[in-house]
């Protein structure tokens, strides 16, 4: 087996492992990279040849290195996020929200660390039809509406509600600390 084969194969090889351990589909990493599906179903294939453009979209969206793509290592078993590197957002005055799920979720299943100060209030908007959240109180007390309804909740308290109507959470009576999870947002 010549060099160049040698590399496409491992190449090959290395790519579709990354996105079957993910569990995303040809489609799905189209979306994510940028590159079409077509190309990433020939790269996987071996029957075509990247640019490192292309490549470089790709380990993005497979969340791989770079560089040891070609080293032919697994990925990994266990995928990591350092908490220094989970994204974070600020939502108003008051309250943090870091990312907990990973891109390729976006939409079907996320997941977020909330932080409150005192009496500051999450609100959002109606989501998309037939989406659910569920908070889980870590820490303090959060006042959560959906629609005209609404409940206080205390450490280890969890609340499913719709959030395809307007939804807000707000600290109650000090700072406080939520895990939240959308459903089909």
């Amino acid at each position: 087996m010549n060099p160049r084969s040698d590399i496409h194969d491992r190449l090959a090889i290395s790519l579709r492992d990354a996105r079957r351990a993910r569990g995303l589909s040809l489609d799905a990493v189209a979306k994510l990279s940028g590159v079409s599906r077509s190309m990433v179903s020939q790269i996987e294939r071996g029957e075509s040849s990247p640019t490192v453009a292309t490549l470089w979209n790709l380990t993005q969206a497979l969340q791989v290195d770079f560089a040891g793509l070609l080293e032919g290592r697994a990925p990994a078993v266990i995928e990591v996020t350092r908490a220094k590197a989970a994204p974070v957002m600020q939502r108003g005055p008051g309250v943090k929200i870091r990312i907990l799920s990973p891109p390729e979720s976006v939409g079907a299943h996320e997941v977020y660390d909330l932080e409150f100060t005192e009496g500051a209030v999450l609100a959002s908007e109606a989501h998309g039809a037939g989406c659910r959240e569920h908070l889980t109180v870590i820490h303090g007390h959060l006042r959560v509406r959906s629609g005209d309804e609404g409940e206080v909740l205390g450490p280890g308290d969890v609340a499913r509600y719709a959030a395809d109507r307007a939804h807000e959470i707000g600290a109650e009576g000090g700072p406080a600390r939520a895990i939240l999870i959308v459903q089909g947002s």
